[in-house]
């Protein structure tokens, strides 16, 4: 039997017990049979492919691959997927490159295919790498299937780090974070963005993304943000919000408030 997320109460309550729990349900999550099959399965042939070809070829390693970056649903797309590897990412026409989702042009630099000689399918820890993502992302879609916020809580978790890591300017940092799907939902929520923010022009965008944090965050530095305690106080905006506009479709203030007390809200 597949082991199912443990993901109790509501709002911050509710993501405080999960990062508490967080390593212990991850692991008994990734002994699950389907889980170990296909990582091992990976963890062996994943060295055998040099190209992109080979791997969309290979449909369980393109699984693995896919989910490891958050792109599963791409899984039937092979032909766009071959296009998004072999490209790689150095020239700017690359399709990674040109994609609104930033999460293509880090699964195609993962890889390597179409940049350098050798691939990085052949570097020493590879497979660790790839599958320590896999791990962490199918968990995060069980939670998700419990709890959409808590998935979020925990991608943004574990990207805005790696984000903040890179040796790049704060503003790409920031338009990074609003090429990813996930991390921007969190964003706009927790900076009580309205959905149709989004039709305004991309630099309009990054001078409000940014004011905005600057007022709720008391910064705009991603690095500082990214730091666990910046990113607790995105976590506790973006709960607290998302908890209200859920209980405000179909609750009274009174109710909404005496929820958000029992919650930990």
């Amino acid at each position: 039997m597949t082991f199912q997320p443990i993901v109790p109460m509501t709002g911050y309550a509710r993501w405080a017990f999960l990062e508490r729990t967080l390593d212990d349900q991850t692991e008994a999550f990734s002994r699950s049979p389907v889980n170990a099959r296909d990582m091992e399965y990976f963890r062996e042939n994943i060295g055998l492919v040099v190209s992109a070809e080979e791997l969309v070829s290979d449909y369980r390693l393109l699984r693995v691959a896919l989910s490891a970056y958050g792109l599963q649903d791409d899984l039937p797309n092979r032909a766009f997927i071959r296009t998004v590897l072999s490209d790689g990412t150095t020239d700017d026409d690359a399709l990674s490159n040109r994609l609104a989702d930033k999460r293509y042009r880090a699964f195609s630099e993962a890889f390597g295919f179409g940049e350098v000689a050798i691939p990085k399918t052949q570097d020493s820890g590879f497979a660790d790498r790839i599958l320590a993502r896999f791990e962490r992302q199918e968990f995060e879609r069980a939670v998700g299937e419990q709890s959409e916020e808590m998935r979020l809580g925990l991608t943004l978790q574990r990207e805005l780090p790696e984000i903040a890591a890179r040796d790049i300017s704060n503003n790409a940092a920031w338009l990074s974070v609003m090429g990813n799907p996930p991390l921007r939902e969190v964003f706009e929520t927790a900076l009580g963005l309205p959905e149709a923010f989004g039709l305004l022009d991309i630099d309009r965008q990054l001078e409000t993304f940014q004011a905005k944090a600057r007022q709720y965050l008391g910064t705009d530095d991603i690095t500082e943000i990214a730091s666990d305690e910046g990113t607790e106080k995105v976590l506790r905006n973006y709960f607290a919000r998302a908890q209200i506009n859920t209980l405000s479709q179909v609750a009274t203030p009174a109710s909404i408030a005496l929820t958000l007390l029992q919650g930990g809200g």
